[in-house]
């Protein structure tokens, strides 16, 4: 089976809605993972999983019994035959699997129950299924642990690797705490971090991620919003011809006028001239005229402006003659960097909080004041950074998807 439908199962003590708790990210796991074909089954012994396996609770009565012996330093004889009934409960569904990956979410590293931990290292040495540790806490370099765990069987296992299993640390510090555990090298354990979904965080409407998917959104840096007509006040060329500036600087810019050519204006030759110079700059999937793009034949709504002002990176207003300049104000409230021409207008709207050029600016100028404040550390590029390396999509194309083609 290739590592495009492989299934995958998705272990934790515990299935329930915490957000950003181990159960939301083995939530969002199984979203992405179905999004692209993999069967998946979350298993858990508490909550909604979709197959519920009680005993690997670590609130159930029999593992609090045997954790309280264990706890104690002793370990009962009833470990072994709860390791065993565990073990069997595991393996009789994954007879019904074919060649899976086993994503468990801290159960090979954390002492809550051990018998899981045990049975887990039963099945992996038996080679039946691809076994993955995902590790976000460690027990033995924890000093809040240390008192509950002793030297011998079943406690090092927690701190020794388990044949058959491949180990995932979510960060740099874990990843480098686990390899000192097991006196690996930092690279022999992988590092895949926790992601967001920026859709679902956001209340993103149905619309937006339409136009997010269409336009894919996420690989472009930086986005800007001109909120404008097209009309020749407004210098749309200065942007379009910024974008280029940006796109040979090694960038990968996207550019949305909202706007629709000017009402009163019969004759469309200005926004036939816009149409034209992206045509001649090569910059087709780089600027997007938001009026014109037959997917969006009601232009853009209210709602939908709304939303295109929380999820860009900058507004750009290259505008010549302004009345007053309401964008800078709604660009404000959205918290978005703002980028515009040097008018009086505009200088009483945006005071000292935006960044200013000449009205007379080349494209390069402005494409290096974008460039210069977006990369400056703070908010704007830390927001970038999320949307780029830490969406679910990025993390399922380069941490989850290798898992599964090994």
């Amino acid at each position: 089976m290739s590592g495009a439908n492989r299934p995958a199962w998705i272990l934790h003590y515990a299935c329930a809605p915490i957000i950003g708790g181990v159960e939301s990210i083995m939530t969002e796991q199984a979203r992405v993972l179905s999004a692209h074909g993999h069967p998946v089954s979350l298993v858990a012994g508490r909550g909604a999983p979709q197959l519920l396996l009680p005993e690997i609770d670590s609130r159930h009565p029999d593992v609090l019994a045997v954790q309280a012996e264990l706890d104690a330093g002793r370990v009962p004889e009833t470990f072994d035959l709860l390791r065993a009934r565990i073990r069997e409960a595991l393996a009789g569904g994954l007879a019904e699997v074919d060649h899976p990956v086993i994503i468990a979410h801290n159960v090979v590293t954390l002492h809550k129950n051990l018998a899981l931990t045990a049975a887990l290292a039963d099945l992996a040495a038996t080679g039946t299924a691809h076994f993955v540790a995902w590790c976000h806490d460690l027990a033995w370099t924890n000093p809040l642990y240390l008192p509950a765990l002793y030297d011998g069987y079943p406690w090092n296992l927690l701190r020794t690797p388990l044949e058959g299993m491949t180990y995932v640390a979510i960060s740099g510090e874990r990843q480098r705490e686990l390899a000192g555990l097991f006196g690996w090298p930092v690279e022999q354990v992988r590092r895949v971090p926790n992601g967001i979904d920026p859709a679902r965080f956001l209340s993103t409407s149905a619309e937006m991620v339409d136009l997010l998917e269409r336009l894919a959104w996420l690989e472009h840096d930086p986005v800007l919003l001109a909120p404008v007509r097209m009309t020749r006040r407004k210098h749309l060329e200065l942007a379009i011809e910024a974008v280029a500036a940006l796109k040979a600087d090694g960038r990968r810019p996207l550019l949305l006028v909202t706007g629709p050519p000017g009402p009163h204006n019969p004759r469309q030759d200005y926004a036939d001239f816009l149409v034209a110079e992206r045509a001649r700059l090569g910059l087709e999937d780089d600027v997007v005229f938001l009026s014109l793009v037959p997917w969006l034949p009601g232009g853009v709504s209210d709602a939908l402006m709304a939303e295109l002002y929380r999820w860009a990176d900058a507004l750009l207003f290259p505008s010549q003659q302004e009345g007053f300049g309401l964008p800078l104000l709604e660009a404000g409230l959205a918290r978005l960097p703002v980028f515009c021409t040097a008018l009086d207008v505009l200088q009483e709207a945006g005071g000292t909080d935006v960044h200013y050029f000449a009205p007379d600016a080349t494209a390069d100028e402005v494409a290096a004041q974008i460039e210069a404040v977006l990369d400056q550390p703070g908010p704007a590029a830390l927001r970038r950074r999320v949307l780029r390396d830490y969406n679910w999509e990025a993390i399922y194309q380069t941490g989850l998807l290798p898992l599964f083609r090994r």
